[in-house]
């Protein structure tokens, strides 16, 4: 692919016009055996200096699109599984439809109470809730802090299941208790507190996405759900027209 010179009459400063040079040439999936061009041959390449270089990787690795790993260099960081936004999906699912195997770890499996589970479910705070916290694994490798809260009342013969390779709505489905059938998701950036960002392998400071989940069913909600989810091996994607905001989207906390 034919490099696009950068314009040194432009007011745009060139460590900037060569990073959206570089997103242009990975997104067209130039560099699609994983190897991303040295520092020097950017610079002789783009007849640059290595400050421009280096500030225009700076960003790209800031932004998680580039990441150095030790005896490689610079590589893409290409996220291993894809979601699209808007859609009701199984995390359980969406991993091995890729053909990976999913495996979960229970972190906690118990009859609790939480004020802030039994509010977003519409219940009263001392109700007792079904809740399932999992480590869950894709290829082996750790994906995501998965927890999740139901009314126990609805979900109770679930205490029993072997969760190590199952779905929570496959296992709704087969005890007859009402999976989701709608509900909003909320996806926030954040760093994970310690304790999490120990069982996801990652560095400190690292950040991941940060998953809300309300499930409903005709009308009633069901489920209760957060995730904190490896933003280096999992991406969403969203496809966008012309419409009007959903009345389950609850307004910003």
């Amino acid at each position: 692919m034919p490099l696009v010179p950068l314009d040194r009459a432009d007011p745009v400063p060139l460590w900037a016009q060569l990073e959206a040079e570089l997103r242009r040439r990975i997104d067209a999936g130039e560099f699609s055996d994983g190897r991303f061009p040295t520092d020097l041959e950017l610079t002789e390449g783009y007849e640059v200096s290595r400050h421009t270089v280096r500030e225009a990787i700076r960003h790209l690795n800031k932004t998680g699109i580039l990441k150095r790993e030790r005896g490689r260099g610079t590589v893409i960081n290409r996220s291993e599984f894809e979601q699209p936004l808007g859609t009701l999906y199984s995390l359980f699912q969406s991993i091995e439809s890729t053909g990976t195997e999913q495996a979960s770890e229970v972190l906690e499996l118990a009859v609790v109470t939480d004020s802030i589970a039994a509010a977003r479910l519409q219940i009263d705070e001392d109700t007792e809730l079904f809740h399932l916290a999992r480590l869950r694994r894709a290829g082996g490798e750790p994906l995501a802090v998965d927890r999740a809260w139901l009314p126990l009342a609805v979900v109770e013969p679930l205490l029993s299941v072997d969760w190590t390779h199952t779905a929570l709505y496959d296992e709704m489905s087969r005890i007859g208790a009402p999976p989701p059938t709608a509900g909003w998701e909320r996806l926030s950036p954040l760093v994970p507190p310690p304790a999490d960002r120990a069982l996801l392998d990652l560095p400190s400071g690292a950040a991941v996405f940060g998953l809300e989940r309300l499930g409903i069913h005709n009308g009633t909600p069901v489920e209760w759900r957060t995730t904190l989810i490896r933003g280096d091996r999992y991406r969403f994607v969203s496809e966008w027209s012309p419409s009007g905001r959903s009345d389950l989207r609850p307004a910003a906390d």
